[in-house]
């Protein structure tokens, strides 16, 4: 079961990538009072484009926690995708489904062979990683409930 408000969310170590460059860096390391932790299917899908732009002009790149994305992409991918996008945005590569299972949220594909991705969520975390807010996408396209991100991260804030 993916974890659950208040409790304490899996650390992990994967490659983080900021649109240049790639280094290991494990999750509580990026966490700056917190931190906005968005898992997804694949980077240059239409659906990623779609929510990463709207993430960027809902004004996401303000709030005063980081915003980190998580998919199976490759760190080259990842790099492009966010040159690509010209985005404020980092982007960890999960290349092995490592942080996505982590998580429980590694999931099979349809009609995609055996290919296994994160389902698509979102964890608001405390400095201490500890689950504020949680989303769990139902489907691969329903939009994310920003307006309950937004409150939970004022909430961190406030």
């Amino acid at each position: 079961m993916p974890p659950s408000e208040g409790e304490r969310a899996p650390d992990f170590e994967a490659l983080l990538c900021d649109g240049e460059t790639f280094r290991p860096i494990h999750l509580s390391a990026v966490l700056d009072g917190g931190c906005v932790l968005v898992f997804y299917g694949f980077s240059f899908s239409a659906i990623a484009e779609n929510w990463w732009k709207r993430y960027e002009r809902a004004g996401w790149d303000d709030f005063e926690v980081p915003v980190v994305g998580v998919s199976r992409d490759g760190p080259y991918a990842q790099n492009a995708f966010l040159r690509y996008l010209d985005g404020p945005f980092r982007l960890f590569s999960d290349g092995e489904g490592t942080a996505a299972e982590s998580y429980d949220l590694l999931t099979a594909r349809g009609g995609m062979g055996r290919t296994k991705t994160a389902r698509r969520a979102v964890f608001v975390l405390d400095g201490d990683r500890r689950v504020t807010h949680r989303w769990l996408g139902e489907d691969w396209i329903s939009p994310v409930p920003r307006t309950d991100i937004e409150a939970a991260v004022a909430e961190l804030s406030g």
